[in-house]
Order: C-alpha cells, then sequence, then structure tokens
C-alpha cells in the first residue's frame, strides 16, 4: 500500500512532484530506492526533450571565496524571469559557482574542448602508458580511458558535483530542469586566483569550499 508518508518522504527527496511520486511509488511496488530511480530516468528523458528550448533568462551569479583568493562569475539561462527566481534554480546556479571555484574547470562540456588540445593530451598519455612498459597493441585503449578521466577534470558538466562526488554537473543539471519544467543552460563563466600564474604552494580549493559550506 503507498501511504501519504511515503509520497511525502519521496517528494523531499527527489523534488518531483506529487502525482509523479504517487505513480513511481505504485510502479515500483513501494520500494523507495527504485521509485527514485524511475523519477530519475523520467527526469533524464524530460530534460532531454527540454535542451532544444531557448533559454535567455536566467542569472549572473559570483562567488568570492572567504579569504578572496577566489572569485568566480558565471552566466547560467533559463526560459523565463518567473523561473529565474525560483529558489530552486537560484541555488543551482550557486552551486555551479562553487563548483567552478573549486574543481577549477577549463571548459563547459567535452564538445568545446578544442581538437589540439585532445591531441596533445592523447600524445602524452601515449608516452605515460608505453614509459610504463605497457604493450602498444593495448595503449590505444588506455589512451581512450584516460582521455575520459580528462574530460571528467576539465568539463564542468563532466565533472562529480562537490556535495555528492557520485552525481556529475550534467546530473544535476537534467534533474533541475525535470524539477522546474524549463531548459537550463549553464553559458559562460570566469574563474580568477589571486596570484595565478605565479609559483606558489598547491593548496586543495574543494576542500576549502566545503569547509566553507559545512562552516
Amino acid at each position: 500500500m503507498i501511504t501519504a508518508e511515503m509520497v511525502k518522504s519521496l517528494r523531499e527527496s527527489t523534488g518531483a512532484g506529487m502525482m509523479d511520486c504517487k505513480k513511481a511509488l505504485t510502479e515500483a511496488n513501494g520500494n523507495m530506492e527504485k521509485a527514485v530511480e524511475l523519477l530519475r530516468e523520467k527526469g533524464l528523458a524530460a530534460a532531454a526533450k527540454k535542451a532544444g528550448r531557448i533559454a535567455a533568462e536566467g542569472l549572473v551569479e559570483s562567488y568570492i571565496h572567504g579569504d578572496g583568493r577566489i572569485g568566480v562569475l558565471v552566466e547560467v539561462n533559463i526560459e523565463t524571469d518567473f523561473a529565474a527566481k525560483n529558489e530552486d534554480f537560484k541555488e543551482f546556479v550557486r552551486d555551479v559557482a562553487m563548483q567552478i571555484a573549486a574543481s577549477k574547470p577549463e571548459y563547459i562540456k567535452r564538445e568545446e574542448v578544442p581538437a589540439d588540445a585532445i591531441e596533445k593530451e592523447k600524445e602524452i598519455l601515449r608516452a605515460q602508458a608505453l614509459n610504463e612498459g605497457k604493450p602498444e597493441k593495448i595503449v590505444d585503449k588506455m589512451v581512450e580511458g584516460r582521455i575520459e578521466k580528462y574530460y571528467k577534470e576539465v568539463c564542468l558538466l563532466e565533472q562529480g558535483w562537490i556535495k555528492d562526488p557520485d552525481k556529475t554537473i550534467k546530473q544535476l543539471l537534467a534533474e533541475k530542469i525535470a524539477v522546474i519544467g524549463e531548459n537550463i543552460n549553464i553559458r559562460r563563466f570566469v574563474r580568477f586566483e589571486r596570484g595565478e600564474g605565479i609559483e606558489k604552494k598547491e593548496e586543495n580549493f574543494a576542500d576549502e569550499v566545503m569547509k566553507q559550506i559545512n562552516g
């Protein structure tokens, strides 16, 4: 039996609508984990349908790390000015700004990475693999695997979310599109780091940003 308490709990954990939660729980025979997966799958499908819609409203958000060491400006677009005032959307934009500060992406998505940058990275990875003594016949496969890791490091959408590393920013974006019901597009960003380009002590900015969030 699907109870109101179960529906409420699912809604609170996913942000999905009441009827969608009830349908998912019914389809999952009351299994909460399965219901969450069903909602996620439907949300991703809905997000894909909205991806072609024009999003020209939105917010430009700034994030300054506590001691002024890192500054981020990011523009995130949504379809309507009304939705731009939605708290879920505002929270998402703030999360994106903090992600950029902590994880230092160079691009938004993999399609933006220049072909020559990929080729240069492949050459480096190939040389590394050969220096490790790997057989040449499997080096190409290894390089492709490592290129995927490279995308996860330099592309914002491919990165694990700092608040939940098991979820990528791309997945988080799709979930927000499903919940809010409008297309959302992370358009551009700029990240400043004090003393950038000057040799200095290596810091773990992801840890520092998380300390500020939790502090």
